[in-house]
């Protein structure tokens, strides 16, 4: 799974609750994520739990 921060249609608004700022840091200090495929199910199953907040990702083409 690759996330893309720059094209993130809530980027800045939703980041702080964002899985991709708890483990990497802020958008602007990453710019691109690249999760393996197992990794972002592993990921899911967590938030899931409650454990770590979800991935708030919200591609532009996708926000209207």
């Amino acid at each position: 799974m690759i996330i893309d921060c720059g094209s993130c249609a809530v980027a800045g608004l939703a980041c702080d609750d964002c899985v991709v700022s708890v483990l990497l840091g802020t958008p602007d200090a990453i710019g691109l994520a690249d999760f393996p495929a197992d990794h972002a199910v592993a990921l899911e199953v967590l938030a899931g739990s409650g454990l770590i907040p979800p991935l708030r990702l919200v591609p532009r083409s996708q926000a209207s």
